[in-house]
């Protein structure tokens, strides 16, 4: 069982390096429905393997300057309060009841199918954005907070949100940032989250570690190896296949 989960560490990391979509929208399902881990511990341990892999992405966007603090900290201060309320939720709660289960995987559905239109419609919608602009400036800052709080919402109870999701609200909130300040910001604000929330499931006691570690094992070099490839293999038929799987196993959970 440990080779399978160094697999799919492997074939998920390839796939994020190829396409850029979260972890978590490809992670989570495969643990669920192949592997048959509790959705509780499916969750916590993929946001603490997202907020490791995703950490090696904001020293690179740094580097590049990439990352616009402003934006970091504007969904900050929505996330990082919802998620601590998403974890009080499912404290006060039996996490391990068939209502809970049912509720994880239900939003966990939800999340997924709308991440795989956003996949699908990101390059058409920077195209159309290109000279316009949906929210009014003095707004911005609120829209910016009020996404924070539905991603940490969605992120700390399925661990889905912050990769495609998050990148297709920000380029709808700013159509003139340039999509690489768009998806280094969201990876900047994506490790704080995903390692809070991650904490916060680890205090629930719904973290495996052993298994945390095996899927670290195989997405490193699989993450390594899918950004060489991005540029000799076609996103487009990627995008377009990894948003099929996406959408037949998000209501493949909300209808179970």
């Amino acid at each position: 069982m440990e080779f399978g989960y160094i697999i799919a560490g492997f074939i998920v990391g390839g796939l994020v390096g190829l396409t850029g979509v979260g972890g978590g929208s490809l992670m989570t399902p495969i643990l669920l429905l192949i592997f048959h881990i509790k959705p509780t511990f499916a969750v916590g341990t993929d946001l603490l393997y997202a907020s490791i892999t995703k950490s090696v992405g904001i020293f690179a966007h740094g580097k590049l300057g990439n990352i616009d603090w402003k934006i970091v900290k504007l969904l900050a201060f929505g996330s990082i309060p919802a998620s601590v309320c998403t974890i009080l939720y499912l404290k006060n709660i039996d996490i391990d009841s068939s209502h809970a289960i049912d509720t994880i995987k239900f939003w966990l559905g939800i999340a997924l199918v709308i991440t795989s239109v956003a996949v699908l419609l990101r390059n058409r919608l920077i195209a159309s954005l290109k000279n316009d602009q949906w929210i009014s400036d003095r707004y911005v800052g609120l829209s910016t907070i009020l996404l924070g709080a539905i991603l940490g919402a969605l992120v700390t109870l399925t661990s889905v949100g912050a990769g495609a999701l998050g990148v297709t609200a920000l380029i709808m909130i700013y159509p003139h940032k340039k999509i690489t300040t768009i998806i280094g910001s969201d990876i900047a604000h994506a490790v704080p989250l995903t390692m809070v929330a991650g904490l916060e499931h680890a205090a629930l006691g719904t973290i495996n570690y052993g298994l945390l570690g095996t899927l670290l094992i195989g997405s490193i070099p699989g993450i390594y190896l899918g950004s060489h490839l991005s540029s000799k293999v076609s996103e487009h038929w990627v995008r377009i296949a990894l948003s099929a799987i996406l959408i037949y196993v998000g209501f493949k959970l909300v209808l179970h």
